[in-house]
């Protein structure tokens, strides 16, 4: 979003140092965006974790012997055999029943956990390192070849970012590098040309 936002800042004919302000405003916008967006939606989780928790307390104080069975039929249907199943379930209960409910019932875990706070941070961070790569290509490029420059440099970052993906995922490379570059050329032209109609900063 940054490089299109700088490519049709260009595009208008505006200054390097509009088009430097513009991808600045840009970085610090959409950074803040998405660590806001991603600190409400794993608030959100958080809340729904937490109200599950709440219940599942109250259910082990008032009927444990049935949160024994329930958990015991767990590990049964995992696979474990009922009597080795119920065995397990009430020494895992002896020693924390919440925590082996909240693992085993619920799916919620230390690591699982939801962490608004952190996931907003490392957003804003990817969302930044991202976004500081088309900044980076306006300060050492030329004027007259800038919106050049920087369509080239993000479209092989977008590039070698799908096909990291792809092949992290086990996907097809080809058509994963495709598909990103294809959007990303397209946002990229879209603003290119809202910046050449208009002529002026957007």
């Amino acid at each position: 979003s940054t490089a299109s936002l700088i490519v049709g800042v260009a595009a208008a004919a505006a200054t390097q140092n509009d088009v430097l302000l513009a991808g600045v405003a840009g970085l610090v916008a959409g950074a803040m965006s998405m660590a806001a967006g991603e600190y409400v939606s794993v608030s959100s989780q958080s809340d729904t974790e937490q109200a599950d928790l709440a219940r599942e307390r109250r259910e082990l104080g008032e009927k444990p012997e049935a949160e024994l069975e329930e958990l015991a039929a767990i590990y049964a249907r995992r696979g474990v055999d009922p009597v080795v199943a119920r065995e397990v379930a009430r020494q895992l209960m002896a020693k924390d029943a919440l925590t082996a409910h909240a693992r085993d019932e619920l799916g919620i875990s230390e690591i699982t956990t939801a962490r608004p706070i952190q996931a907003a941070l490392t957003s804003a961070a990817t969302f930044a390192v991202g976004a500081a790569m088309p900044l980076l290509m306006v300060l050492v490029s030329p004027p007259g070849v800038l919106v050049a420059v920087v369509s080239a440099a993000s479209l092989g970052f977008l590039a070698l970012l799908g096909a990291i993906g792809a092949r992290a995922g086990g996907a097809h490379v080809l058509r994963a590098t495709a598909r990103v570059t294809f959007w990303g050329a397209l946002a990229m032209a879209l603003t290119a040309g809202i910046g050449k109609i208009f002529g002026t900063v957007v």
